[in-house]
């Protein structure tokens, strides 16, 4: 796994050695931020990397330029990896173990950029969703249907049997 563009871009990364994760795809990193770039500046942005599984689309958000980035996972062996990641590239972003439902409320904050990729089962997303509504801009990987009626979707990409969902909250300028 290495990271795609930016600061770090080349730099070869450790992979959870635990099936439950399932590291982003190059391709799909590289659209998610190209997408993300035509919508926002990343200079002074938060990122909220929501189930960090890998913690790929984080690290990749450090090395294109946001400011902040926060990686919640429960996994206790993930989140060594995000550890590990974070050390070989000299950075020390915010690292929470925990169930991210109840980890985001807790930081009482809302981000620039959420991006939503929790295991694929029903009833997390709209929950995960709920969390965050208050963000900016929500990025959401699936590959089952979800009701996104509470929010504008800005843009929708397929890749293979999944999506990426862009959205904003209506109403919200």
């Amino acid at each position: 796994m290495n990271i795609t563009a930016g600061l770090y871009k080349g730099r070869k990364l450790i992979t959870p050695k635990i099936e439950t994760t399932r590291p982003t795809l190059s391709k799909v990193r590289m659209a998610v931020f190209n997408v993300l770039q035509a919508m926002i500046d990343f200079e002074g942005k938060s990122f909220l990397d929501m189930y960090s599984g890998s913690g790929i689309m984080g690290l990749e958000a450090i090395s294109r330029g946001f400011e902040e980035v926060v990686f919640i996972d429960k996994n206790p062996d993930v989140v060594k990896t995000i550890k590990a990641n974070c050390d070989l590239l000299k950075i020390s972003p915010k690292i929470f173990k925990g169930d991210s439902l109840n980890v985001v409320p807790k930081l009482n904050k809302n981000f620039d950029v959420v991006y939503i990729d929790p295991p694929y089962f029903g009833g997390i997303y709209e929950k995960s969703l709920e969390v965050v509504k208050a963000s900016d801009i929500i990025v959401v990987e699936h590959a089952v249907n979800i009701d996104f009626s509470a929010f504008e979707v800005e843009v929708q990409k397929k890749y293979g049997d999944k999506f990426l969902t862009f959205l904003k909250t209506k109403n919200r300028m």
